[in-house]
C-alpha cells in the first residue's frame, strides 16, 4: 500500500488486534496497582510464591500477570524471578518517592470508562453519554478523587509554571488559582514568593483537598478558598495572576472566551492570566498525548475539545488579553500559555 505522500505503508494486521486486546493492558496494570504487587517485587526476591502471599493472591494468578507484564515491558524475569524496569521502580513502586499508581484511581475510575464502551454513540452525538454535562456537572465527586489522586502526575508542572508566572518577581502579590483542584499549582507559587496570597476555587470537597496540601507544603496561612462554580461566582479582584489549569478544554469556546472574559476583569493592568493545557499542533494528529486527549474530551463532556494554541491564542485575544506567548514544558505533553491584562 503507499501513503498520501506516495510512500509505502506496511500492511499490519497486528495494529487490529492490539488496539482490539489494549484493555487487557489497561486492566493488569490497574490489577497489580490494586493488589501492591510492585512493592512486592520491588522488595524481592521476587519469586512467585513469595509475592502471591504479599498479595493475598493465587500463585497461578500472580504468576500468569507477571507474565504478562513482562510481555509489555512493565517487569523483567529471570530464571523464574521477576524484577522492575527503571521506569516500574520509579513510577510504579509505591516506595518510590516519584510514584504515580495513585493516579490509577482516577483514570480507572468506572465512571470515566463506562463512556467508552457507547463509544459509537457519543461519536454519534458529538457529546457524553455521561448525566447532564458529564465530568463537568456541578459537584461532580469524581473531582474530589482527582484532587486526592493525580497530584504526583500534577507536581513535575507546577514548579515551571510557578517559574514562568512569576518570571522572577517577588513581593506582595494576590494570586487566584481556578479549578485549584490538589492545589499544587497555586501552592507553588506561594512557595516561589513568599508574600504572594493565593485563593483557591473549586467545589467546597475539593478545596479541602487543596488547604490540607497547603498545610503540609507550609503556605496554609497564605492559603484562602472560594467555593463555587467558576463561571458563577464573583472573583473578588483585583489579582496580579489568574491560574487556569487544565481548565478550558472541558468547555466550548464561547464558554472559554465568557470566562477569559472574566479573568480579564479580575486582573489588575498589566496582570497575567495563565492557562495548563494539552496543546495539540495545528494538524491535531501530534504529538500523540495531546493530540489523543480530544477522544477523553468527546467521551466526559457535552463540548470540550484539545485545543490549538492558535484556537487558544484566538480566545485570549477576544477576551481582550495582549502579549500571548506559549511555554511548552519539557519532557511533558503540556503547554503553558500566557496573556497579559
Amino acid at each position: 500500500m503507499s501513503g498520501g505522500n506516495g510512500t509505502a505503508v506496511p500492511v499490519n494486521p497486528g495494529l487490529v488486534f492490539d488496539m482490539l486486546n489494549a484493555y487487557q493492558r489497561t486492566a493488569a496494570l490497574k490489577a497489580a496497582i490494586d493488589l501492591d504487587l510492585f512493592r512486592a517485587v520491588g522488595e524481592g526476591p521476587g519469586d512467585v510464591a513469595s509475592m502471591a502471599r504479599h498479595c493475598a493472591a493465587s500463585e497461578r494468578g500472580i504468576r500468569i500477570l507477571c507474565d504478562f507484564l513482562t510481555v509489555h515491558g512493565v517487569l523483567l524475569k529471570e530464571d523464574g524471578r521477576y524484577r522492575l524496569t527503571p521506569s516500574s521502580a520509579a513510577f510504579l513502586d509505591p516506595r518510590s518517592s516519584s510514584s504515580l499508581a495513585s493516579i490509577a484511581q482516577f483514570l480507572g475510575n468506572p465512571a470515566m470508562r463506562a463512556p467508552y464502551d457507547r463509544l459509537a454513540e457519543v461519536v454519534r452525538t458529538g457529546h457524553t453519554v455521561l448525566p447532564g454535562d458529564g465530568t463537568v456537572e456541578p459537584e461532580n465527586p469524581v473531582w474530589v478523587q482527582f484532587a486526592e489522586t493525580m497530584a504526583p502526575m500534577m507536581a513535575p508542572m507546577a514548579g515551571p509554571l510557578g517559574k514562568v508566572v512569576l518570571q522572577g518577581q517577588s513581593g506582595p502579590m494576590r494570586v487566584l488559582d481556578i479549578a485549584a483542584g490538589h492545589g499544587l499549582f497555586g501552592i507553588e507559587i506561594a512557595k516561589q514568593n513568599s508574600q504572594a496570597h493565593v485563593t483557591g476555587l473549586d467545589w467546597a470537597p475539593v478545596l479541602r483537598v487543596a488547604l490540607d496540601n497547603a498545610r503540609k507544603a507550609g503556605v496554609h496561612d497564605r492559603y484562602n478558598m472560594k467555593p463555587g462554580s467558576a463561571f458563577e461566582i464573583d472573583f473578588d479582584g483585583p489579582y496580579d495572576a489568574v491560574l487556569l489549569t487544565n481548565f478550558l478544554h472541558h468547555f466550548d469556546k464561547p464558554n472559554c472566551v465568557g470566562l477569559l472574559k472574566k479573568i480579564h476583569a479580575a486582573l489588575r493592568p498589566g496582570g497575567q492570566c495563565a492557562t495548563l493545557e494539552f496543546v495539540p499542533n495545528e494538524d491535531r494528529v501530534s504529538p500523540p498525548t495531546p493530540a489523543s486527549f480530544a477522544l477523553t474530551m468527546l467521551t466526559s463532556t457535552a463540548a470540550g475539545d484539545a485545543y490549538t494554541l492558535s484556537e487558544l491564542t484566538s480566545m485570549y485575544d477576544e477576551a481582550g488579553f495582549k502579549g500571548m506567548r506559549a511555554h511548552p514544558i519539557p519532557m511533558s505533553p503540556h503547554t503553558i500559555v500566557t496573556g497579559q491584562a
